[in-house]
């Protein structure tokens, strides 16, 4: 086994790669950002991690914004060692902790004396023919689709929804309980894709009934936000997922990724809808963790306290009891 240094290196993305691994992305979404390099004995570089730091009330957060990318073939034990080092690297940086990936990330493994816990996606692999993909969904999902066609619900997409996405996103999150980020850092992180970046709505009698705002690159498009109207049009939302799909596989895109499911839900609870919803597209569910870390033990107790009290918890936090139930971590180094 390879044990691999973790070293800042240059940013040099390129559409071979997650999209929220761009610069662009990366300097919207933190106000220090950059990627650490895991790199051999023989000096070559064989992952890479992107990463964000926030800088709020006196706490300086790293935030990982894809999971490990390997850039030659890494094992999970390997890619344990490697996180280790970051660990390392972010403790010397005289950073305050680690706090849990945003949701279109997953990990195959965890740093030693991280708190984790399991989490997964569902992938549909979009180099396989239209006609596979529509087999391979649930006929619950086709019968959806059908009548939102037959029902008249109209698919479009453009920058120029991004206001009304933004108020459906806010409006059925707010329905959840949970407070989406402000506008000015929403359009931000937004136009900082570019071209990459689709906002898809369904349309109903003149009127906007759900929205997808999917990112993308040639290695994955993304279901990052998404919202639909309390009341709407039978099958707007399935209909929205296909057809943004089906553009992504024409542009050439290799992957879409559902971005975040809880494993084992309670029975009957909105995250089993969440899964129930996003598993009858077809894909293939990965399963992986999400972690956080503490270098600064009062400050990532105060970062608890506060997550806890505003949101019940982070990812980590509400789902740690499940871990060691269905993927097992791969030996430390």
């Amino acid at each position: 086994m390879r044990i691999l240094a973790a070293s800042p290196t240059e940013i040099a993305w390129h559409s071979g790669l997650p999209i929220f691994a761009c610069e662009q992305f990366l300097q919207a979404a933190g106000d220090e950002c950059g990627w650490i390099g895991g790199v051999d004995d023989s000096k070559e570089l064989r992952c890479i991690l992107p990463y964000t730091v926030i800088r709020k009330l006196g706490f300086r957060i790293v935030r990982f914004r894809t999971d490990t990318i390997p850039l030659v073939a890494l094992s999970a034990e390997e890619e344990r060692c490697f996180l280790n080092n970051v660990v390392d690297y972010f403790r010397d940086s005289q950073a305050d902790m680690i706090i849990p990936a945003s949701n279109n990330t997953l990990f195959r493994t965890y740093p030693n004396g991280a708190l984790a816990a399991p989490y997964g996606t569902f992938i549909s692999d979009l180099s396989k023919s239209e006609d596979a993909l529509w087999n391979e969904m649930h006929e619950v999902c086709r019968r959806n689709i059908r009548k939102a066609m037959k029902g008249g619900v109209q698919i479009k997409s453009g920058k120029e929804y991004l206001d009304a996405a933004y108020k459906l996103i806010a409006d059925t999150l707010d329905r959840s309980g949970v407070n989406l980020r402000n506008y000015d850092e929403f359009r931000k992180m937004l136009l900082s894709l570019g071209d990459n970046v689709r906002i898809f709505v369904a349309e109903f009698q003149g009127a906007v009934q759900a929205c997808v705002v999917a990112p993308f690159s040639m290695h994955s498009g993304y279901y990052w936000y998404g919202g639909t109207l309390a009341e709407r049009a039978k099958g707007a939302m399935h209909l929205l997922m296909w057809q943004a799909m089906l553009e992504l596989r024409a542009l050439g895109v290799k992957q879409f990724n559902f971005t975040g499911v809880r494993i084992d839900p309670e029975k009957g609870s909105k995250q089993e809808g969440i899964l129930t919803f996003k598993m009858r597209f077809g894909g293939t569910l990965v399963q992986g963790y999400m972690w956080k870390y503490s270098f600064r033990p009062v400050k990532f107790a105060a970062y608890s306290l506060a997550v806890r009290l505003l949101r019940g918890g982070d990812i980590v936090d509400i789902e740690r009891h499940k871990l060691g139930r269905t993927v097992a971590p791969v030996p430390s180094c």
